[in-house]
């Protein structure tokens, strides 16, 4: 089984205390998204997780504990993108975040740490120039501390505040790709797209996924006997994992968040939060429904493998 921590929220800036207390309890319990009352308790021991995917901004909270997970496979999916407060008012600031991202990779390796540069869009601010000069600052400070920047472009879903904010057009997206990848080269970083339609073979840019099944399978030097995710877009190459994290509950305030809907539930979702508890957000309910989720190591020992 592969845990992902999470696409729904940062696990890593807000909710570190919670991880490491289901880490220490052996087991977390986790609402369906859509049928409230329906709980799912899934087994955290190390003979079923196969490894820990982190999305975050921010892994400072996270990193003095990761000594806690000697007994687990994991890396992280870490955004560092171009933009300031106007678009991510409450994380730290970038210079903050780049000693983090060289400190996390030093302690657990340039193939553990994947660069995120994304979404893509442009404002009367960051237009194409702007994202260019950025992007090789970015590069040039994280030469040597990771191996891949992923990179995609804004989608725009119903909970993206849309204003101002413009989806480059395909010409646009093929120079913006062709420069990336020329900076990519020059400071050893190889630069792949996520759930992207467009192809960028031409410029050295494959298609990638954030649970990367060839990324996750030389970490643990096995195969994994795992498929396509189904419940992601059909662009996304990730493959089947159980995300763990609640919807509305990051204070991140990204303007593009398609994860957060509403202001006024992330303030009352923060409120239920108790490190203690099973669940990320609250407390069970007299109604609801707990089922044992069937879980098991996707480790194939049937299946040899090779660098």
């Amino acid at each position: 089984m592969i845990i992902s921590a999470s696409r729904r929220t940062d696990i890593p800036a807000f909710y570190s205390e919670w991880f490491f207390n289901r880490i220490k309890a052996g087991f977390v319990l986790v609402r369906n998204p859509v049928q409230r009352q329906q709980v799912h308790r899934i087994d955290l021991s190390p003979d079923v997780v196969d490894a820990f995917v982190f999305w975050t901004k921010n892994p400072s909270p996270m990193m003095e504990r990761l000594k806690l997970l000697k007994d687990y496979m994991y890396y992280f999916q870490y955004t560092l993108n171009a933009y300031g407060e106007d678009i991510e008012p409450n994380i730290p600031v970038r210079g903050m975040r780049l000693h983090k991202f060289k400190a996390l990779s030093d302690m657990i390796g340039a193939d553990r740490v994947i660069w995120r540069y994304d979404p893509i869009f442009f404002t009367d601010k960051y237009n194409m120039e702007y994202h260019i000069q950025s992007f090789e600052r970015i590069a040039m400070i994280l030469s040597g501390y990771t191996e891949k920047c992923t990179i995609s472009f804004l989608d725009f879903c119903s909970s993206v505040q849309k204003e101002h904010l413009q989806l480059p057009s395909e010409e646009e997206q093929l120079i913006l790709a062709k420069s990336f990848a020329e900076i990519g080269r020059r400071y050893g970083i190889q630069i792949c797209t996520c759930a992207e339609k467009l192809c960028l073979q031409e410029f050295g840019i494959q298609k990638s996924s954030c649970i990367d099944k060839a990324l996750l399978e030389k970490l643990l030097s096995c195969s994994l006997n795992v498929s396509k995710d189904k419940g992601q877009r059909s662009e996304c190459g990730c493959v089947s994992s159980i995300d763990i994290g609640e919807y509305d509950t990051c204070n991140n305030g990204c303007r593009y968040c398609y994860a957060c809907h509403s202001g006024q539930q992330i303030i009352a979702n923060i409120r239920q939060y108790d490190s203690k508890s099973p669940l990320l957000i609250g407390n069970l309910n007299q109604n609801d429904i707990i089922k044992e989720r069937k879980v098991k190591t996707l480790k194939d020992p049937q299946i040899g493998f090779k660098f």
